[in-house]
């Protein structure tokens, strides 16, 4: 592959001043020199995942209520059994941390911003943890939360996590069913839910959804309502306000000794189609994986600011909570990142003097389109990083964040999943960035890409396995007790390997390129097309706001198909212009090749997306096929619920044609 353009290289001292480069000194006086190249390091990490875990419990300094004498147990893919006999509890590691600096920055278009020190975090902790006591919650216990990005749904989760308890969350934009398809399969005791939000200058009232998500869960011993919206508004029929929950106790902060995998929380897949998956993530792994991401991969550490734009549904709510393992103080954020204007959330990163600032990849695209050039407007001078998730990020959006925030910037695109509750591959402060590519696979993160064989290939893109267990890999599904839902998700394609289902090329260069879903691959006369080559290009076209692209195979099996993409038009309109039509054709042609030229080009008014910005491709795939849309897409799992319609009409009008 050519190599693309360089944007940022590591300076000459970078291991004397991060935390990765006092991880390498380390290990080489405890017995592992030579490893101050990431190439060299990541080589390691790989080769011997008992050393490297290890040294990562050790430099971290890890707690444990009970010793343990091997990390890990066998490689087998399900079946790895990580740190026998060890017992801690995250919440403890993330409280581990004391005194008057802020660990919590609580930013709300709801309410007026709050600000909790260490110790206020922790009292507050402790306060809660006594309150869901009282409320009967015990070791094991499911707690549900319907809330925001709120500094309470942090302090709530660390409370359930020190007793022991089972934590789960949904932002209270998913609708009825969505937060059903969830919370019913884990029978939760306690449910935590708003009364409602103020969503850019929208107030949006969840009185009616939270009484049919409390009738839908029978399992429920007691609701606590946080009345953000209305604070002198009525409790529901049996609630308790929040300020019961919270009411200042003696008692003691404690924390549950718990097994490594011990259930910390249930995520869920995206559950666009049928029951998401119930992902449960243990204790053990997801504080070791992230002390490795966070503290190694990503530099941060104390008197770090840590943001990450998220609602409470997406994994990476739970992945930036986790700033404050390391001692950074993490700001939250709850609202539209896009009121007044997109430049709302670089003004707060400025206000707020952020270091670590993360954003989905179509937030980044989306600045770039508006024109924004936050670092001429605003004081960046605090921020030192820039992630990026969600979806793969263009070239173009890699290129804009150096010309428009910071040239000086580590830019770090990460991918991974709530799978994980991680990443697999992403950025790091010893390895350059490319233009257009992840920059490296992360430590101890076995990522190759395989052909159909299971052959390796470099520098040609294959699917994305990983062919050694990580401890962050599920603890297994809930309410799957012989396994069979969980091998069935990860190891059916290759067995004893985990495939992810994306497209992947691993470079030459160690770094990555992926290339959308693959089993959303477009498949032109045996030629497969990523999806994300084809966004990459339309995206970019003047006139277009957002677009989706399916292949629907011929039923005969004879032809090519027909290839459809969706666009929504720039001007806000359900028209597309034949000049913006043609341009996109001539764009795809020129940058790519006749085969990614759709057969089909469409306009409707939003592409249906999950609310963390995925795009849903087979659903619409299987709607123009002729599916009913709600047996194939959940619509109170959907950013708009309502970009459904005008593909149900699209089909309408193909199938009459």
């Amino acid at each position: 592959m050519t190599s693309p353009s360089l944007l940022w290289s590591p300076p000459a001292d970078i291991l004397d001043r991060t935390r990765i480069g006092s991880y390498v000194r380390w290990l080489a006086d405890h017995g592992r020199p030579g490893l101050e190249r990431y190439d060299d390091l990541w080589q390691w990490s790989v080769d011997d995942l008992e050393g490297f875990w290890r040294s990562v419990w050790e430099f971290f300094e890890v707690r444990s209520h009970a010793p343990t004498t091997k990390v890990l147990d066998g490689e087998a893919m399900p079946g790895a059994r990580w740190c026998d006999g060890a017992a801690r509890n995250y919440a403890e590691h993330a409280l581990a941390h004391q005194g008057a600096q802020p660990a919590v920055i609580a930013l709300s278009q709801t309410r007026d911003r709050v600000e909790l020190s260490r110790d206020e975090l922790r009292r507050q902790v402790a306060d809660v943890r006594a309150g869901l006591v009282r409320l009967g919650v015990r070791r094991g216990d499911r707690v549900a939360a319907y809330l925001p990005n709120v500094a309470e749904a942090t302090v709530a989760f660390l409370a359930t996590a020190s007793l022991g308890a089972v934590w789960s969350s949904c932002a209270p934009e998913f609708g009825v069913q969505a937060v059903l398809d969830r919370f019913g399969q884990i029978d939760p005791v306690v449910l935590l839910a708003v009364d409602g939000y103020r969503y850019g200058s929208r107030d949006i009232d969840r009185g009616a959804e939270l009484a049919q998500i409390r009738a839908g869960l029978p399992g429920l011993r007691a609701t606590v309502v946080l009345r953000a919206l209305r604070p002198e508004g009525p409790l529901p029929d049996g609630a308790l306000d929040w300020a019961e929950l919270v009411a200042p106790s003696d008692a003691e902060l404690a924390f549950e000794a718990v097994p490594f995998d011990h259930p910390l929380y249930v995520l869920y897949s995206s559950g666009t189609t049928g029951l998401p998956k119930p992902i449960v993530h243990g204790h053990g792994g997801i504080l070791l994986v992230h002390l490795k991401d966070l503290g190694l991969m990503s530099d941060i550490g104390p008197g770090d600011r840590f943001f990450w734009f998220s609602t409470t549904g997406w994994m990476m709510w739970n992945y930036l909570v986790s700033g404050l393992v390391l001692g950074a103080t993490i700001v939250l954020f709850d609202g539209d990142p896009a009121f007044p204007s997109l430049d709302g959330l670089w003004q707060m990163a400025a206000e707020e003097r952020v270091t670590w600032f993360g954003a989905s990849a179509p937030f980044l695209v989306a600045c770039r389109k508006a024109g924004l050039r936050p670092g001429e407007v605003h004081d960046l001078s605090a921020l030192r990083a820039v992630g990026s998730t969600g979806a793969p990020l263009p070239p173009e959006g890699f290129r804009w964040v150096y010309e428009a925030v910071r040239d000086d910037l580590l830019l770090s695109s990460i991918s991974g999943g709530t799978d994980i509750c991680s990443a697999f591959v992403g950025g790091c402060p010893l390895v350059p960035v490319w233009e257009g590519e992840i920059s490296c696979r992360f430590l101890a993160c076995r990522v190759e890409a395989f052909d159909e064989t299971g052959r390796p290939l470099v520098g040609e893109r294959g699917e994305l396995v990983v062919t050694r267990p990580l401890p962050s890999m599920p603890v297994g599904f809930w309410n799957d007790p012989d396994g069979s839902r969980y091998r069935s998700a990860y190891f059916e394609a290759y067995p004893g390997v985990w495939r992810h289902g994306d497209w992947i090329t691993v470079t030459e260069r160690g770094s990555c390129v992926i290339s959308g879903r693959s089993d959303a691959t477009l498949n032109r006369s045996g030629v497969r097309i990523g999806t994300a080559e084809i966004y990459r290009v339309v995206d970019t076209v003047d006139g277009v706001d957002d677009s989706v692209i399916v292949h629907l195979e011929d039923p005969s099996g004879e032809g090519p198909g027909t290839l459809v993409l969706l666009v929504v038009p720039a001007d806000g309109t359900a028209t597309l212009r034949p000049e913006v039509a043609s341009a996109v054709r001539a764009a795809l042609r020129a940058q790519l090749s006749p085969r990614h030229v759709p057969d089909e080009i469409h306009a409707v008014r939003a592409i249906p997306t999950t609310l963390s910005g995925k795009k849903l491709e087979l659903p619409v795939k299987k709607i123009l096929l002729g599916a009913v849309a709600d047996d194939v897409a959940a619509r109170g799992a959907l950013k708009d619920p309502s970009a459904l319609d005008d593909i149900v009409a699209l089909a309408r009008s193909r199938r009459s044609v």
